[in-house]
């Protein structure tokens, strides 16, 4: 296994080398990178060439850069150097994890990500537990009970929280639960009051939870079928085959069958899973979610950075995310040799 894992840590680096390459050299053909924004802001236009009034009322469209500002610009923001000098320089910063600065925060890119990370992480993390520890229990019982009444209506109504998109499902409980036209229950801003330092332990902590029913409902909420059926499927799958009958047959009880047969083989899909949505739900963000809810997460940093082309937080957080994926990967196929100690890696390394 040892040899298996070198050979997947060893593949990353050219993997992490092509995304980088790839989106480095998109952006160089992006028009309206910061230096245009910038050069667009001091003649006095938008960043789309709109012309616009200075603080002074008079109008200053007409007043083009010389050369040598412009220049002054393209050294400033790095631009001056060629394309591949930028890109190494930009990969060896990177091997130590130096992102640079934001162009549009003038802040650390590190810095800049912990402040939202927090935002990201509450919603990810409590979807990803109410997910699977719902969804688990939920599949099973689906699967038991196949073809019930309760089957048919759960079914039914996990398909229609499906169906309805996150965004919808969030305007549609502040209208009811949030003050918009029916029940004021729920906070809609942020993810504690403004008062969070005068509170206690006990009161922030309550405070915090309350402000995350929203949000959290909304996100979770199309998140559910997915996993209950993928669960129910798994089960059903295991339960027909002929090992369970012959369990049956010695006079074991169905929980004995179930629980101590089946649902080690039925879970392996599910669980390999686990490692990768666990990562992945520390630095998920939900634009739209994020966006209603006035939550200032990584979901409106990265959308704040593609349309300001905030060239070194996005490729900064393209850099990380990457390998956090990378890794998220290699740990689920790590999972199934945990969960199941019959598979191996052995065929693969002989290759």
């Amino acid at each position: 296994m040892s040899a298996y894992i070198l050979r997947r840590i060893l593949l990353m680096i050219p993997t992490i080398f092509g995304i980088m390459l790839i989106t480095f050299t998109v952006t160089q053909f992006v028009p309206g990178g910061p230096v245009e924004q910038l050069i667009a802001q001091l003649e006095g236009r938008g960043a789309g060439g709109e012309v616009r009034a200075t603080t002074s009322g008079f109008y200053q469209g007409n007043k083009g850069l010389d050369e040598e500002k412009i220049l002054q610009l393209k050294k400033l923001y790095g631009f001056d150097k060629p394309p591949v000098e930028r890109f190494l320089t930009m990969m060896k910063n990177y091997l130590i994890f130096d992102f640079g600065e934001s162009y549009n925060h003038h802040r650390s890119v590190v810095d800049l990500v912990i402040d939202k990370l927090p935002v990201s992480m509450s919603l990810g993390l409590w979807s990803f537990l109410i997910v699977y520890l719902t969804c688990i229990p939920l599949g099973i019982k689906k699967a038991i009970s196949d073809g019930s009444k309760f089957d048919v209506i759960s079914t039914s109504a996990i398909l229609v929280g499906y169906a309805i998109p996150g965004f919808v499902l969030a305007i549609l409980l502040i209208v009811l639960f949030g003050g918009g036209s029916f029940w004021k229950i729920f906070p809609l801003r942020g993810i504690v009051s403004d008062n969070w330092a005068e509170m206690g332990t006990i009161e922030l902590i309550l405070d915090y939870l309350w402000h995350m029913v929203l949000p959290i409902i909304s996100i979770t909420i199309g998140s559910l079928a997915v996993m209950t059926l993928l669960t129910k499927n798994s089960f059903l799958e295991e339960i027909r085959k002929q090992y369970v009958l012959t369990a049956r047959a010695k006079g074991l009880s169905e929980n004995q069958v179930l629980y101590k047969h089946v649902f080690r083989n039925a879970i392996i899909p599910i669980i390999t899973g686990f490692p990768g949505s666990f990562i992945t739900a520390f630095f998920t963000g939900s634009l739209l979610i994020e966006t209603i809810f006035s939550l200032d997460g990584m979901g409106l940093l990265a959308y704040d950075s593609i349309i300001n082309r905030d060239y070194p937080v996005i490729l900064g957080t393209l850099y990380f995310f990457t390998i956090i994926g990378l890794i998220s990967r290699l740990l689920s196929d790590l999972s199934y040799v945990v969960v199941d100690p019959r598979i191996t890696f052995e065929s693969v390394e002989s290759r």
